[in-house]
């Protein structure tokens, strides 16, 4: 017979302890913190920005629980985490303020219908309307509203003319740029921010190098939403720092028309196929954001009016961010 101290008939004489079972509990909002700037987000709109725009948010990765544990002596459910992210507030209220509209304008409101009953009937599976390679079930801009991103990081250097104050102009010991540098810098920035043309830059770099690709890439966007002679929806310069961030945002051409946009019947929804097999192509950029870089040579006169021309050599690294949203 086994005696006590045999660890097969050893029994505890206490109850075991609970195992804890306690997870970080999900947040419904975020509130963000944006560069002194607070906002409030609900977590489903946060999963549908845009990818390049999330990456710039949280380059850390997005987190969606609560820091601390319920029950750990923390902060109580009333209290909430603030993310602090650097990150243009104007531009995020631009981003935050167009998906919303879009949002409303294809799901509809309390008071509109929304593009999205009157076009059911194209998921039916039986549906005649569209060809088979356009099924739902492998075609979500049927059941979703498009938005094409386009997002230009451009950083900027600037050379003085020969001779001009501000080429002289830095401290000997530092090596940091003085005063007119700063300024003749400035004054460089406003001047491109001025140039809110999406294309342009592109369009002089097709042309400088006859790059077939990209003028592919122009009359791809132009076919899918942009026009040519389309301007930058938001664009601003990045504070101490000689960078401008743009972001233009479009509904994608899906070619599905309403003749009736406030009629919520399928009368007057039509497809246009070929227009569809364009905007398909577009959606291997759906959570893929694809990014092009390239240098730009640019003369900029900064003088202000009446006085002798100062012409400023700027060398431009622009970087083009492209995706599909779909919300």
């Amino acid at each position: 017979m086994a005696t006590s101290s045999s660890p097969i008939t050893q029994v505890s004489q206490h109850a075991p302890a609970p195992i804890s079972s306690l997870q970080p509990q999900l947040l419904t909002r975020l509130t963000l913190d944006l560069r002194g700037q607070k906002f409030s987000v609900d977590r489903e709109t946060i999963m549908n920005l845009p990818e390049s725009v999330l990456l710039c948010l949280f380059p850390n990765g997005l987190v969606l629980s609560r820091q601390s544990t319920a029950g750990d002596g923390g902060e109580s459910d009333e209290d909430e985490d603030v993310y602090a992210v650097d990150f243009d507030p104007q531009c995020f209220s631009f981003v935050l303020s167009f998906f919303r509209q879009a949002q409303d304008t294809f799901y509809g409101t309390s008071n509109f219908p929304g593009l999205y009953q009157a076009q059911q009937h194209l998921v039916d599976p039986g549906s005649q309307n569209i060809p088979a390679e356009f099924a739902p079930s492998q075609n979500p801009l049927l059941t979703k509203q498009a938005i094409i991103v386009l997002r230009e990081e451009l950083e900027y250097f600037a050379i003085p003319p020969k001779g001009d104050k501000a080429k002289t102009s830095a401290d000997p010991t530092t090596g940091q740029p003085g005063p007119d540098l700063i300024d003749l810098k400035k004054e460089c920035g406003q001047k491109l921010l001025e140039k809110r043309s999406i294309f342009t830059a592109l369009q002089r770099n097709v042309s400088k190098e006859n790059n077939l690709a990209e003028q592919h890439l122009i009359d791809m966007l132009c076919m899918s939403g942009f026009e040519r002679d389309d301007s930058w929806g938001y664009r601003a310069l990045e504070p101490n720092r000689c960078c401008i961030s743009s972001i233009a945002l479009v509904l994608l051409k899906t070619g599905i028309t309403h003749a009736n946009p406030s009629d919520p019947t399928p009368a007057g929804v039509t497809v246009d196929n070929n227009q569809m097999s364009t905007a398909q192509k577009l959606l291997l950029f759906w959570r893929k954001p694809a990014r092009k870089c390239w240098w730009d040579g640019l003369d900029v006169d900064i003088a202000k009016n009446g006085e002798t021309p100062r012409i400023v050599k700027l060398w431009s690294r622009r970087v083009w961010t492209l995706e599909l949203s779909l919300i």
